[in-house]
C-alpha cells in the first residue's frame, strides 16, 4: 500500500527533479507534488512525496526531518487525510475561509451578542472590559450641568442690523413713502 509523505518547510527554489533525487537515497519515490498557487504559480512551500512501501517510507521520515535541504531543514511526516486535518489547514471546496459554516456564515444569525453560545449577555456582552469606575467629580460636574449656568448668559452679537428699522417711543415715526407719493401736493402736515 502506497504510504504519502508531507514535506514543509520546502524552499521556494527547489524543483521535483530535487526533491525525488533527494529522497532517492532511502527509495525511488513513485510520486513528488509540488503544489503551486492558482494565482501567482509559484510553489506554495511544502510538496508530496509518496513512496510504494511503507519501509522506504518510515526510513525517509526518519533520516530527512529536520535536516537542511537548499538551506532549509525539510520537517517531513506522513501526510494526513484531509478529514482528520484540524481548523487552519488549506481551504477545503465549497466555500472560502474553510467551507460552509453551520448558521449562515458570515451573513448568518447571531445569538447573545458577542462572545460564545450561552455567554454574558447584556452590558458585558455589548462593552468590552470592566465597568467603568465612577468618581465623586465626575457626579459633581453632572449636578452643576443640571443646575445650569454660574453666572448671567452673555450676550453674543451677531454682526446684523435687524433693530435698524425698529421705532422707538421717542423717535420720530419713519415716514411710508407710499402714502407720500399718492398724496396731492400741499396735503403734507409735517
Amino acid at each position: 500500500m502506497a504510504v504519502r509523505l508531507f514535506v514543509g518547510n520546502m524552499p521556494y527554489g527547489a524543483t521535483e527533479a530535487d526533491l525525488r533525487s533527494h529522497f532517492a537515497s532511502v527509495g525511488d519515490p513513485s510520486q513528488v507534488v509540488i503544489p503551486v498557487d492558482r494565482e501567482t504559480g509559484r510553489p506554495r512551500g511544502f510538496a508530496f512525496v509518496e513512496y510504494l512501501e511503507r519501509p522506504p517510507a518510515e526510513a525517509a521520515v526518519e533520516k530527512f526531518n529536520q535536516q537542511p535541504f537548499m538551506g532549509r531543514s525539510l520537517s517531513v511526516s506522513e501526510a494526513r487525510p484531509r478529514e482528520e486535518r484540524g481548523p487552519g489547514g488549506p481551504p477545503r471546496p465549497g466555500g472560502g475561509f474553510g467551507g460552509p459554516r453551520p448558521g449562515g456564515g458570515f451573513g448568518g444569525p447571531r445569538t447573545g451578542g458577542f462572545g460564545p453560545p450561552g455567554g454574558p449577555v447584556g452590558d458585558r456582552a455589548r462593552n468590552f472590559g470592566p465597568p467603568k469606575k465612577k468618581s465623586a467629580g465626575n457626579e459633581k460636574r453632572w449636578e452643576n450641568k443640571e443646575r445650569g449656568p454660574k453666572g448671567p448668559i452673555k450676550e453674543r452679537h451677531s454682526g446684523r442690523v435687524d433693530s435698524m428699522f425698529d421705532v422707538d417711543e421717542d423717535s420720530t415715526p419713519l415716514k411710508d413713502f407710499d402714502d407720500v407719493a399718492s398724496k396731492e401736493p400741499g396735503d403734507e402736515k409735517d
